[in-house]
């Protein structure tokens, strides 16, 4: 198995670990990542609205 196959079954692992022995900080963890996207996403749209 070369380096690349176990670091990403390494990282499966630990995600799945970390779901099931945390669900609510997974799902915390979550929000967070969607709500900085969308934030991210509001920031764009307001730059390109200036520009024009």
């Amino acid at each position: 198995m070369n380096a690349k196959k176990l670091g990403i079954v390494v990282g499966v692992a630990f995600a799945l670990f970390f779901v099931i022995s945390n669900p609510q900080g997974s799902a915390d963890l979550v929000l967070s990542i969607l709500t900085i996207l969308a934030d991210a996403a509001t920031s764009v749209v307001q730059f390109i609205q200036a520009l024009f």
